[in-house]
């Protein structure tokens, strides 16, 4: 099986105050197999998103190389049945989504016997369809981010690069494009995604890059950044403070433990007269990544 993508000594540097020479992206390296979903993670400014404009020809990398199923980024072929969402999407607002589907996929040249179904069925998986005939100017950003999620899906793209894909959506809205990522995952598909929201899509990594001041500092599974550790929150409600726990605000409190030591958690809780809120596992983006830089 080849690479869908390869980034080997990536360097991007910028001009900043008075010329001095700024390292966006610093020597990052990795591969990532067709069929994989890999996450890019890594505090605002660490260089995720200028990663990903080289990966997709936006920008042009200062040193390193970047190839797409073989074939270097700067060759238009590379891009063929790329899907692309960036974190803050632009569409044409005088447009409506069905426009900007049918637009997408007459760009990439792709042979359906019904592009309009085609289009309105994408549409439709993302909760489009009543809107799909109105000009996007009058959509929220959540309702464009969705629109931009649909252009890139009904590409049939061998490969989705999301950046912060879930940015603007609601709750509901978020579960929706997490079960369609997961189902597009599991039809082969090759997923790079960057998220703050890590809980709503963990599951779909079967690695994480931790990326910190443009260097890539990590490459694992989702339990190797856990530190081996299977971590457990615990949301309660009640006036007594118990060891451990953080007020989120007044008598509602969080705590963090290993599976363990849940049960102790609980009974102390239980002698506090706290009711539980809820109860699940938790993968701390936070303490992850200061493991990974060795930090404590």
């Amino acid at each position: 099986m080849s690479d869908a993508i390869h980034v080997e000594g990536l360097f991007k540097t910028f001009r900043g105050f008075r010329k001095v020479p700024i390292k966006a992206v610093d020597d990052v390296s990795f591969s990532i197999p067709e069929g994989e979903a890999f996450g890019f993670i890594g505090p605002n400014g660490a260089g995720k998103s200028t990663t990903i404009k080289i990966m997709t020809g936006v920008l042009q990398a200062s040193a390193g190389k970047v190839n797409l199923f073989d074939t270097p980024v700067g060759q238009p072929q590379a891009r063929i049945r790329l899907g692309y969402v960036p974190e803050n999407p632009y569409l044409y607002d005088y447009l409506t989504p069905l426009e900007i589907l049918l637009m997408g996929i007459s760009l990439h040249g792709l042979k359906i016997d019904d592009p309009h179904a085609h289009c309105l069925k994408w549409l439709e998986r993302l909760e489009l369809g009543g809107v799909a005939r109105r000009q996007i100017r009058s959509f929220s950003k959540g309702m464009t981010q969705r629109v931009a999620i649909a252009h890139a899906l009904c590409l049939q793209p061998r490969l989705l690069i999301l950046d912060e894909p879930l940015s603007g959506l609601d709750p509901v809205g978020r579960r929706d494009v997490v079960d369609i990522l997961a189902e597009y995952k599991r039809g082969g598909g090759t997923l790079f995604f960057t998220s703050h929201v890590l809980h709503d899509v963990e599951r779909l990594a079967d690695r994480f890059g931790l990326i910190h001041k443009g260097r890539l500092r990590a490459v694992q599974s989702p339990a190797e950044l856990a530190g081996g550790t299977d971590l457990v929150q615990v949301r309660s409600m009640g006036a007594t403070p118990v060891a451990g726990a953080k007020s989120d605000f007044a008598e509602r409190w969080s705590t963090e433990v290993t599976r363990d030591d849940l049960w102790q958690k609980l009974d102390e809780l239980r002698v506090a007269r706290h009711t539980i809120i809820e109860i699940r596992p938790t993968l701390s983006l936070e303490s992850a990544f200061m493991r990974a830089i060795g930090k404590e």
